[in-house]
């Protein structure tokens, strides 16, 4: 990819918004009244996605709900919510929020919930992944674009105001013209098939982010060193859906000549150390973790063997190239208000969020192309044609057994 091509695809969304609150129509003073969606021991609050709206002046949660009685006054308390509800069905008739974090880690409620969100006209800041199969994204895509309703995903990484200076970097050339992405799950005891799904969303949207929307994907999953067939679909933990494999490469073309990569398998030593995105240009290398501060670093070297060169390893901050971060993210409370107040601002100035339904679509249908890949044993085209889950009942009759 020629570098002015790589510059355009990053430059939507790299401003990070100013401490202030977002300007425009309905800017004066009102209050947005926010509900949140909970469940107590089946995904809970997601990380922050409740508390988050306690940092933002022009919001005011006005409701909680949440089906375990415990969780759910303990989340009312948290909130400083007057009303709690155990069935979000009733809190969304009721209360009408303007805007609703649909919470729960765990993917199995989440098409229903923001349906429901969709039909009493809310907004809608999700935890990532976004759901289960392609299938209920476009459902869930379908009824927000029905209602001129936005939805932010939460991946904050496309937040972090670290990415302006990667720009910067890019369109002077640091890195010449990019040619293969690179990134890896955490290959912990997820390793394989739950890590591409939950950690891997965070690496497939960086890559768009970077490179643009993928051509066509090939790839193999495998299960104690043998491809995986029918056998060995399982269903996921945490509500995921069917997943397979320990171990998984793939393989994406993009436009120009850049090339993605993704691998995860479960390890026995160095878990999580590799997690993260590495750009390699024709004139350098580019590696950073995710968050809303990920760590960033670049090296000046076209052989991509720095010990050799002995070129030097400069970080990449919020304050700028070559200097220490000096912002922090406890609890992902920075990132999480960064999206808060940039949903905020796409809803007054009728825009997308920079992480948009669209942008979580894309990283789902990214992570689907695996197991399309895999079953049919061939390069599998975007978009999907097939919108099912690949390893849904209906399908694994076609991978051999």
């Amino acid at each position: 990819m020629r570098r002015r091509e790589f510059i355009k695809n990053t430059a939507v969304g790299l401003a990070a918004l100013a401490a202030g609150q977002p300007h425009g129509a309905d800017a004066k003073g009102s209050k947005y009244r926010i509900a949140v969606i909970g469940r107590t021991g089946r995904g809970n609050y997601g990380h922050g996605l409740d508390v988050v709206w306690n940092d933002i002046d022009r919001a005011e949660v006005v409701a909680v709900a949440d089906q375990d009685s415990k969780g759910r006054a303990a989340a009312a308390k948290r909130l400083k919510a007057p009303r709690a509800y155990a069935d979000y069905h009733q809190m969304l008739e009721k209360e009408r929020p303007q805007i609703v974090s649909v919470a729960p880690r765990w993917l199995d409620c989440h098409r229903d919930m923001v349906l429901a969100c969709a039909e009493f006209g809310c907004h809608i800041f999700l935890e990532k992944p976004m759901c289960q199969s392609l299938e209920q994204a476009d459902e869930m895509v379908a009824a927000l674009e029905k209602r001129n309703l936005k939805l932010a995903i939460a991946h904050q990484t496309r937040y972090s105001p670290s990415l302006k200076h990667v720009q910067q970097l890019i369109a002077d050339g640091k890195l010449g013209d990019i040619l293969e992405l690179r990134g890896r799950g955490k290959e912990d005891r997820r390793g394989g098939g739950e890590d591409l799904m939950v950690l891997g969303t965070h690496i497939m949207d960086l890559m768009r982010f970077f490179a643009g929307d993928a051509q066509w994907c090939f790839a193999k999953v495998r299960d104690s060193r043998k491809p995986v067939t029918k056998n060995e679909v399982r269903d996921g933990a945490e509500g995921i859906g069917p997943l397979a494999g320990d171990e998984i490469h793939a393989m994406y073309r993009f436009s120009g000549t850049t090339m993605g990569y993704f691998s995860t398998q479960r390890v026995r030593h160095g878990a999580s150390k590799r997690f993260g995105l590495q750009i390699f240009g024709t004139k350098g290398i580019l590696t950073m973790t995710t968050g809303a501060l990920p760590e960033i670093w670049f090296v000046e070297d076209p052989s991509w063997q720095p010990g050799r060169s002995k070129a030097r390893w400069k970080q990449i901050s919020s304050a700028g190239i070559d200097t220490p971060e000096t912002l922090s993210d406890p609890n992902h409370r920075f990132g999480n208000r960064l999206i808060a107040l940039d949903l905020i601002q796409a809803i007054e100035m009728n825009t997308q969020p920079k992480g948009s339904m669209y942008d979580g679509r894309a990283a789902l249908e990214m992570i689907l192309a695996v197991y399309e890949s895999h079953r049919l044993n061939a390069p599998v085209e975007f978009p999907l044609k097939n919108r099912r889950h690949p390893l849904s009942n209906i399908f694994t009759d076609k991978l051999v057994s």
